[in-house]
């Protein structure tokens, strides 16, 4: 059987494939363990410096794998506490797609329901194929949601918008998603993969260490006070100051000519 998430890295960047497509890439089997062990390995890596996620076939993620869960194909039961604990240690990739130290985008090729539009929100950009669609989909379910989506949901486009995607559970279409702010560009779907690469490629190259901490500090200011950003900014500046990369890149624009980044 072939591998239910495909892992390539080329040009500083790892595009991570979701590989259920018969199922829409639904998030069960090996899948999330596999997502999991590759966004922990792509966020140490020194070679990868953007990581891109995507769906085999016609879809990014339909979510929760709902025809195994009718099936009754299901984890052996140990309790309310035990299902929570499962399920929360699988919600980290949502985590370290926001916050590990490098760049992440979200490559929408279709839809992205549930838990799947969760782990598009979870990611700094998404770039969408026109034919892209998003829905929360858990009140159609019977679900109050999951994978860290009401926390990314309500900082993209407002406490009262989210609140009215999560009970409605509307399905949007690509340009609707541009103008709320959840995708950062919609793009013909034949040029969707050629220009999320592009841009995967040009983030891949840039100043690794910077990224750090432009990532740092976008936490702290979605998080923290003023001053909490405030410091962490300087802080940030500080670290890079004594880069390589910024040394090259001060040398590049006295020279006119673009920088060489190293990553140091």
């Amino acid at each position: 059987m072939e591998r239910e998430l495909l892992v390539e890295r080329a040009d500083g960047v790892a595009l991570l494939t979701m590989n259920r497509p018969e199922q829409l890439n639904a998030l069960g089997g090996d899948m999330l363990a596999l997502l999991l062990e590759a966004l922990q390995e792509a966020a140490t890596d020194p070679e990868v410096g953007c990581v891109v996620l995507t769906g085999a076939g016609r879809g990014f993620s339909a979510g929760g794998d709902m025809k195994a869960r009718a099936a009754g194909l299901r984890p052996p039961s140990t309790g309310p506490e035990g299902f929570m604990d499962r399920l929360r240690s699988r919600m980290e990739a949502s985590r370290l797609l926001h916050e590990m130290p490098k760049p992440t985008i979200a490559m929408l090729n279709g839809v992205a329901a549930g838990a799947g539009m969760s782990l598009a929100l979870a990611c700094d950009m998404r770039v969408a194929g026109e034919s892209a669609r998003m829905t929360t989909a858990f009140a159609k379910m019977g679900f109050s949601g999951d994978f860290g989506g009401h926390w990314f949901l309500a900082r993209l486009v407002g406490k009262a918008r989210a609140r009215e995607l999560y009970f409605n559970s509307e399905i949007l279409d690509a340009a609707r998603m541009e103008s709320l702010g959840l995708a950062n560009r919609v793009v013909p779907d034949a040029a969707l993969r050629e220009e999320t690469m592009a841009l995967a490629r040009r983030l891949g190259a840039g100043p690794r260490v910077a990224w750090r901490w432009m990532k740092r500090n976008m936490k702290v200011a979605e998080e923290g006070t003023l001053a909490e950003a405030l410091d962490a900014e300087a802080f940030g500046m500080m670290r890079c100051e004594d880069t390589e990369d910024h040394r090259e890149a001060a040398r590049a624009f006295v020279e006119k000519r673009p920088p060489v980044f190293k990553g140091r």
